[in-house]
């Protein structure tokens, strides 16, 4: 886990801010790719395949290569038309499983109507599975060995404990609630939570009484992909709140960017919450650059750097 942040929390309030943190993250992790290449001579490569002209997916691919070339690593995109076959997507994969360049292979997500996301997970090397998502990693999560997490969440955990270290808490013993039960966030987010020391509660869609459920929570996480689901009077008054959801909504003839949470309603309740955009969205970025450095010297067996 990196280094604290140290927000300065009486200057900025209770927001949260997951951009200033994703970009000490890089700068640190800039430092360690320079010392990686001095010392062994060789740079760590992310390969991020997209399959699909998706307007959304082509951003984030774009951002994650330059971020990816900004610290010093090597960035490749392979771009593949929404026709290809998965038959073909997993011969792509299963070269770049063998190649011994490559220390980190992300396929964006979500994959067209006739390819099967988790067949073609499965097909990554759990040792370059740097979005953590294959059930190897998702196994060793689950028992407490080390190995690659998710980046959402482990972002979230970044700025969770950072933001409790910024008011001189800590999280071990605190009721946690995450709103969300997908492998991707809701999951994992529990695990990492647990091995804080956390009481943790997965809630749903199926859940009864949710909102007295979230009152409940010192620490909330929403992750339903629902624009402003969750409203400020679930929120418990000094409670924090971690914002996941990204949704698009239309205000005043306008696109907007919102989170699960109702931010207005939520913030003054709230002793730190997470901001839409700028909260965990860009630790997203930098988490996956983090996995990237942790897979390369796995892989080649070289000391992990101190705080990746």
């Amino acid at each position: 886990m990196s280094a604290p942040f140290h927000q300065k929390t009486a200057e900025r309030g209770n927001i949260i801010d997951g951009a200033g943190y994703a970009k000490s993250l890089r700068d640190r992790l800039a430092v360690h790719v320079t010392n990686l290449k001095e010392a062994h001579g060789q740079t760590p490569c992310l390969v991020v395949v997209i399959v699909g002209d998706d307007p959304a997916s082509q951003v984030y691919v774009k951002s994650k290569g330059e971020m990816t070339q900004a610290i010093g690593m090597e960035s490749r995109t392979v771009r593949l038309p929404d026709t290809t076959s998965e038959d073909e997507l997993l011969k792509l994969i299963d070269d770049l499983n063998r190649d011994n360049v490559v220390n980190g292979i992300l396929v964006q997500l979500p994959l067209p109507k006739h390819m099967s996301s988790l067949k073609v997970i499965d097909a990554i090397n759990p040792d370059k599975d740097v979005d953590g998502f294959h059930v190897i990693n998702a196994g060793k999560l689950a028992v407490g060995l080390d190995g690659i997490v998710p980046c959402t969440p482990l972002g979230s955990l970044m700025l969770l404990k950072d933001a409790a270290l910024a008011h001189g808490d800590t999280l071990a013993g605190k009721n946690a609630v995450i709103v969300g039960r997908s492998n991707i966030v809701g999951k994992p987010m529990a695990q990492l939570l647990l091995n804080q020391d956390c009481t943790v509660t997965i809630a749903h869609s199926k859940t009864k009484d949710l909102a007295e459920v979230c009152r409940a929570a010192d620490i909330l996480v929403a992750a339903v992909g629902r624009p402003k689901f969750i409203a400020g009077d679930w929120v418990k008054d000094g409670a924090y709140v971690i914002d996941v959801g990204i949704n698009r909504i239309e205000l005043d003839g306008k696109g907007k960017l919102v989170g699960d949470v109702d931010f207005d309603g939520a913030k003054d309740r709230a002793l730190a919450i997470t901001p839409v955009p700028k909260g965990v969205g860009p630790m997203t970025i930098a988490c996956l650059l983090n996995n990237t450095i942790k897979a390369f010297c796995l892989q080649n067996h070289f000391p992990v750097p101190e705080g990746v």
